[in-house]
């Protein structure tokens, strides 16, 4: 069978795709087995995907690996997740550095126990001088967290003198935000089923293309990252001016 990937534009590829990673969850309770098999089986979709990601030579892929509000979830599964993220980084370093992937990560990293802060500074270091895709894992990070941040950020500079009130603009702001070397994403994919950006860069998606599949995350894989590639190829994108005004500018 021809693979999507044969049908991709490489000249017209989103330079950054971030991924909601739904469906862990339910993959497994459909198999009989707990919420932690199924995120255990998620981290064999997320190394196809960026490996894809990769041959492809997109730019950013970022993955939406634990939210904010996932700390309210059963205690047991928070722990499980916690040792899976140290487990998982530990044993992919060599697997990034090898297909040349920067590892990054934009979140609240101090709501992590220090083992895993302490694994992910050592990943960081150990990515950080290679120049391929660059993987930014979104860890207990939501968008209402990075915008009150920001906003305490620039209040704070406001207060000390570094900044006016009259100086903030777009640019400005977006500076603050934990995405400020990070171009917006064009393509925003969630797997599982669910119509919804569940508080997920929300201010960086003003202009994205969203494409939901009922795919559960751990059946997603790299193919499945060339065919919402294409369908992403297929759209006019026209950021609030008309089709006619899109095909004058080409």
């Amino acid at each position: 069978m021809q693979s999507y990937k044969q049908n991709i534009d490489l000249s017209n590829l989103p330079r950054h795709i971030a991924i909601i990673m739904d469906g862990n969850g339910r993959w497994a309770k459909e198999k009989g087995e707990d919420r932690l098999y199924g995120h255990f089986h998620g981290v064999n979709s997320v190394r196809s995907v960026a490996e894809g990601a990769s041959e492809l030579g997109v730019e950013f892929l970022t993955l939406y690996a634990f939210s904010t509000e996932n700390w309210d979830r059963p205690q047991e599964e928070v722990n499980g997740l916690m040792e899976l993220l140290i487990q998982t980084i530990r044993k992919e370093v060599p697997v990034l550095n090898k297909n040349n992937i920067r590892l990054s990560v934009i979140g609240d990293l101090s709501m992590l126990p220090n083992d895993a802060q302490a694994e992910m500074e050592e990943a960081l270091k150990e990515t950080s001088k290679n120049i391929g895709l660059n993987l930014v894992l979104a860890l207990s990070y939501s968008s209402r967290w990075e915008l009150v941040n920001a906003v305490k950020k620039i209040a704070e500079d406001i207060e000390s003198g570094k900044l006016k009130a009259n100086d903030i603009n777009q640019s400005v702001l977006e500076s603050y935000l934990a995405t400020s070397n990070i171009p917006d994403p064009e393509l925003m994919i969630r797997t599982g089923g669910e119509h919804r950006i569940s508080n997920f860069l929300l201010y960086q998606s003003a202009y994205t293309e969203l494409y939901f599949t009922d795919l559960k995350w751990p059946d997603f894989d790299k193919e499945k990252l060339f065919e919402a590639i294409c369908d992403f190829q297929n759209r006019e994108r026209r950021f609030g001016k008309t089709g006619e005004q899109i095909k004058q500018n080409k």
